[in-house]
């Protein structure tokens, strides 16, 4: 490249998406990552991507929604430019309802997410019908969003990568120069040093482990129950994750994934026997916001941040990147008060 109008520093979700939104707006574009693509919690198993209950709503939950609704478009594109599968597709997702209380609780949220879906998508609540893919529920009942979708995070980044290639951007692992505006999406460490310029602890991290079995159910839907998401992906592979971790000793994985192997076969029996083919574990950044991280770096023109993924990274991603490409390109503030560097305590 002869010029750089953006560095992006980390080739997570966010920073990938972040660099393909800049280059969109025809600003030429360097990725930097000392471990490459999806070195960090980005280069997991599950990607679920699913909304929060439609209730209590607020601006965390609306600026989901639109990045939700636009992942298709936003994803289908990355393909086109990339001529690599993401993986994505809006499949919707099941949930088994415990009792009484637990059905009228979901019944109420069939009027809320008409009101705050838009009659883009339904929560509905359904009978079981005992099929093979479909998690066993004590009351008879579960919920079904159409809203749900699911991405492979490792095909997904892999397409970005390539995508921002043939458009002539710049990938590299490794170091390299930083040149125009800087875009710091760097995970775990990045919200360490924004700390340590804050004088204040704003984020950790959280251990989070997955596993992938070998199944073929690539068209059906995803299941959230017991607190586990079971997301069956395009290769033929079932994604079931995840712990949240906040102490541990070692940063692989170790025996909860044999835990959590277990309660996905108790709930969905269809998987006993399926062999495992991917075992997974990344520390996730988490803000104290429990929100993502977006604006300029304090104090540090030019100097921007975009953190806090968490478990919602991917889902996040398309409104995030395009968010940020305003910001840094146009210094269009669009950024929700509730997301904002100074919104850390």
């Amino acid at each position: 490249m002869a010029r750089v109008d953006v560095t992006v520093r980390g080739a997570g979700i966010f920073g990938l998406s972040i660099a393909w939104a800049c280059m969109g707006r025809g600003a030429r574009v360097r990725v930097i990552d000392p471990g490459g693509p999806g070195a960090g919690s980005s280069g997991g198993l599950v990607g679920a991507l699913s909304p929060h209950v439609p209730e209590a709503w607020n601006a965390k939950k609306a600026f989901q929604l639109e990045s939700l609704l636009m992942a298709g478009r936003w994803w289908a594109g990355v393909e086109a430019a990339s001529g690599l599968p993401s993986g994505y597709a809006r499949l919707g997702r099941l949930q088994p309802l415990e009792d009484t209380a637990a059905v009228e609780l979901a019944r109420r949220r069939e009027a809320t997410a008409r009101v705050f879906w838009q009659g883009c998508a339904d929560w509905q609540v359904v009978p079981a019908t005992g099929a093979p893919w479909e998690p066993a529920s004590p009351s008879g009942w579960l919920v079904h969003d159409t809203l749900s979708a699911r991405i492979s995070p490792r095909m997904g980044l892999a397409a970005l990568v390539a995508a921002l290639r043939a458009k002539g951007g710049e990938v590299v692992t490794g170091e390299a120069e930083d040149e125009g505006a800087v875009v710091h999406a760097t995970g775990v460490a990045g919200l360490d040093a924004l700390s340590a310029a804050l004088g204040r602890r704003v984020g950790s991290g959280v251990k989070g482990q997955a596993l992938a079995l070998r199944f073929e159910a690539r068209g059906s839907p995803q299941m959230f129950v017991d607190g586990l998401h079971i997301v069956p992906h395009a290769d033929g592979t079932v994604a079931i994750g995840s712990t949240s971790e906040s102490r541990w000793i070692g940063d692989g994985p170790d025996g909860q994934l044999d835990g959590l192997l277990a309660r996905a076969v108790a709930a969905l029996p269809v998987l006993e026997g399926a062999g495992v083919v991917a075992r997974w574990a990344g520390v996730r950044p988490r803000a104290t916001s429990r929100a993502p991280v977006m604006g300029p770096w304090p104090g540090r023109s030019g100097h921007f941040v975009a953190n806090g993924g968490f478990k919602i990274g991917f889902g996040m991603a398309p409104k995030v990147a395009e968010v940020m490409a305003d910001l840094v390109l146009e210094g269009r503030d669009t950024v929700p008060e509730a997301f904002r560097v100074e919104a850390l305590r």
